[in-house]
């Protein structure tokens, strides 16, 4: 079938897990997720495959071996697809991509980059265009000082804070969500990230 956006039942259906996060209740409406979130999420993927590569859904189940939070779904439906990823959930739909949580080799290898004057001018570009167009840059945790080994007045310093850097843009519950435009937001944040992703590749690997 073709991907027509997520229906209300969707949204019902999270703020339904966020209200009782139990067995009982994903059992009792799991049907309801496999029909009207996972199913909608596998179209979309499906149809962006062939520009973005390859999408896969992360599974519903939250890890909670070394959590304090012990409810057991998550509440939100999200993919990957290529180098970005998409997020549905009852506050509405989330799409980005990035390097969002590097390992030390890897987070070593932005900072040298951003370091380096070629490509560290060329991120700023980069990064200046998404805020332009209003895209968030972002990273999973951004240091309150200059990294070990370079200085507090470096050119790029704000850059060089970040451990990593991604994109994303959020919107809120509407009624354009359960129709054909959800893709059409995807597909817009989706190729805006490309120039950054490419960057990372180039740079990070």
């Amino acid at each position: 079938m073709a991907f027509a956006g997520w229906p209300i039942e969707a949204i019902e259906f999270y703020e339904g897990l966020e209200a009782d996060n139990s067995k009982v209740y994903w059992q009792d409406h799991k049907a309801v997720y496999d029909r009207r979130v996972k199913a909608p999420m596998e179209e979309l993927l499906a149809e962006l495959a062939d520009e973005f590569g390859t999408g896969k859904i992360f599974r519903p189940y939250r890890d909670v071996r070394f959590s304090a939070d012990k409810t057991p779904y998550k509440t939100n439906c999200a993919a990957t697809i290529g180098s970005g990823y998409i997020s549905f959930s009852a506050d509405g739909l989330s799409v980005g991509g990035g390097l969002y949580m590097p390992d030390p080799k890897a987070l070593a290898r932005y900072r040298e980059a951003v370091d380096n004057e070629k490509s560290g001018v060329e991120l700023v570009r980069i990064v200046a265009a998404l805020r332009k167009e209003g895209y968030d840059t972002m990273a999973h945790e951004v240091l309150k000082t200059a990294p070990k080994g370079y200085p507090k007045d470096h050119p790029r310093i704000e850059l060089l804070r970040y451990k990593g850097i991604a994109m994303m843009k959020t919107w809120p519950v509407g009624a354009w969500l359960g129709t054909r435009k959800a893709k059409d937001r995807v597909v817009t944040t989706l190729r805006a990230g490309v120039p950054l992703n490419q960057w990372l590749l180039r740079n990070v690997g």
